[in-house]
């Protein structure tokens, strides 16, 4: 599960990350859902605290930013359960911040619709429709249901633009 480049913060380039890779790739084993899910939440943690520092300590980012420290974990206990390396955080240099609070919440709208769309793949992968792969689905479903509980929050406060 290492990563060909891990990038240093800040570093923009075209390499493909999280839900994007996920989208990108038709041969997924149970290491590459991983993966990418681990990503993906690393992605959404770190863009939701980058949001906050620039446009203050506010709801729902406050609250879902550290969700995605549960899931994180979750994702790693996964990782180390399947006896896989646990990918590295490299979000920064995926992180684009809004300028505006309408943009920020239309951000969060955007990574929590690509999120439950990666894990709905994931839900109808063959890997997953394995019985010694159940917890994991277990775990997928979870957070894919989390992440609609995010959507709303951020379409909520979209609303209000």
């Amino acid at each position: 599960m290492e990563e060909a480049h891990s990038p240093s913060p800040g570093e923009k380039h075209a390499t493909l990350w999280g839900a994007h890779a996920a989208a990108a790739d038709s041969d997924r084993s149970i290491e590459k859902m991983l993966r990418y899910a681990i990503q993906d939440e690393y992605l959404a943690q770190a863009e939701y605290l980058a949001i906050m520092g620039r446009h203050g300590n506010i709801k729902p980012f406050s609250n879902i930013a550290e969700s995605e420290k549960s899931h994180i974990s979750w994702l790693k206990d996964a990782c180390n359960d399947a006896r896989l390396p646990i990918p590295a955080d490299s979000a920064a240099a995926y992180v684009t911040i809004p300028d505006s609070l309408k943009g920020s919440f239309q951000a969060g709208v955007t990574a929590e619709i690509d999120n439950i769309a990666m894990y709905d793949s994931f839900l109808s992968s063959a890997p997953l429709a394995a019985e010694e792969n159940a917890a994991l689905k277990d775990l997928f479903i979870r957070l894919r249901d989390a992440s609609k509980n995010h959507l709303s929050a951020f379409r909520n406060g979209l609303s209000k633009y």
